[in-house]
């Protein structure tokens, strides 16, 4: 395959790898309660579930290695650590998540089928997927990602260029926080350190382009992927906002159930139907794939190891997947308030150049960013008023994001000193 269609097969790859349970019920919801705001919480939404995953994926085009190599320079058994956390809860929430919500959307309402028959035969079709590893990329990015897009496009369309009532206030004080944490929930810095590195892998498995070329296509396809990610961000956004002086609705299901009905008529459940089963299939097995891709790299290759992790990271979502949409968003919050943080600056940190990201600095602004995100994960666990005095001294504290300006201090002054340590040295 040339190089010019190889990146956009691998673009359409990414798009559809992302987009996922989450991507696909948030940004409505979203856009229902900003109302007027809607602009505001979009460029929120876009740091947190386009750029920053984005730049997790230019990342990996850089390090063309594993996720172990995006901490290592902090050290090698953090690394460890922090990737063996992250495969776990990929393939514990978001991947369950994604049979949850085909379930509640594209099944329950038109057949009599459990979601513990649905969560099995959809798991099976994961597992046939994971195994059949070499074809991942072209099958998701020249047949799946297209239906996805076109019946996004479609919606979308329709309903902007409808009747539109006059837009309700937003119920947000901070419009732009809330955008950027409720994009945690989509997991897609998670997911981009974890895709990302099934991406690597499946050129590698190629043994075609050398690093360059690899290098080159992995970022122009990621710039690609995410420019349709945010098209779809901010059109779903903006659809849940303009009927928001007209829906009335309980949760993020139902909301899109209703714009789809809305927009595209009786046909309209149908089109959602596929367009969940689909959005939601991709991401499942490039989750899976990407868990089973880590644990056969820990044990030497072993193709054993890689169909363990798969049938095991399938398994789990049968059993998990059985659980409500809203329970599982609800119990991933600790999770992602705490491993969210450290994602992003390991993200950040692994895309500036090399000078300011030195093995010290790593380490430096991880452990501050690793400190300052405890008051947030125990505030699920303790009452709020007990971590009053404590962030009370913290800016951006009341936004769930304490860490934000302790993390680019120590990173300032950090290089600051690495800086004068060379003048002197000369």
């Amino acid at each position: 395959m040339n190089p010019t269609k190889q990146t956009f097969v691998t673009a359409f790859a990414l798009f559809s790898l992302f987009f996922g349970a989450g991507n696909l019920i948030l940004p409505p919801f979203l856009g229902h309660n900003a109302g007027d705001s809607w602009i505001w919480v979009t460029l929120g939404f876009a740091v947190s579930a386009v750029i920053i995953p984005i730049l997790a994926i230019y990342g990996h085009a850089r390090l063309q290695g594993t996720m172990l190599d995006f901490a290592n320079k902090v050290s090698p058994f953090f690394a460890l650590v922090y990737a063996i956390a992250v495969y776990v809860i990929s393939i514990t929430l978001p991947s369950p998540r994604t049979a949850s919500v085909t379930y509640e959307m594209a099944i329950q309402p038109y057949f009599e089928l459990s979601s513990l028959w649905l969560s099995a035969i959809y798991f099976a079709l994961v597992l046939v997927f994971v195994l059949n590893r070499t074809k991942i990329l072209s099958i998701i990015g020249k047949f799946l990602t297209p239906f996805i897009i076109l019946i996004l496009l479609a919606i979308i369309c329709i309903g902007l260029f409808g009747n539109i009532e006059p837009l309700r206030a937003t119920i947000f004080t901070s419009p732009f926080t809330e955008g950027i944490l409720e994009g945690y929930q989509t997991f897609d810095a998670i997911g981009g350190v974890v895709v990302g590195g099934v991406i690597v892998i499946s050129f590698a498995l190629q043994g075609t382009y050398g690093y360059e070329d690899k290098k080159k296509m992995i970022g122009r396809a990621g710039l690609y992927a995410g420019m349709g990610l945010l098209l779809i961000y901010g059109g779903l956004i903006a659809l849940g906002a303009h009927y928001s002086g007209t829906l009335e609705i309980e949760n993020r299901v139902q909301l899109l159930t209703l714009l789809s009905t809305t927009t595209l008529g009786n046909i309209g459940t149908t089109f959602l139907a596929v367009l969940v089963a689909l959005a939601c299939f991709t991401t499942a097995v490039g989750i899976v794939t990407g868990t089973a891709d880590f644990v056969k790299g820990l044990f030497g290759n072993s193709k054993i190891a890689y169909t363990v992790t798969g049938v095991v990271g399938c398994m789990l979502g049968v059993v998990i997947g059985q659980f409500d949409v809203h329970y599982i968003i609800n119990v991933a919050l600790p999770a992602l308030r705490f491993i969210y943080p450290i994602t992003i600056v390991l993200i950040l940190l692994n895309v500036i150049p090399k000078q300011f990201a030195s093995p010290i600095v790593f380490k430096g602004v991880v452990l501050v960013t690793f400190l300052f995100s405890i008051p947030d994960f125990l505030g699920f666990l303790i009452s709020e008023e007990k971590l009053v005095a404590i962030k009370r001294f913290l800016p951006l504290s009341d936004q769930h994001m304490g860490w934000v300006i302790p993390a680019i201090l120590i990173f300032v002054v950090m290089n600051l000193i690495k800086g004068k340590e060379k003048v002197t040295s000369i």
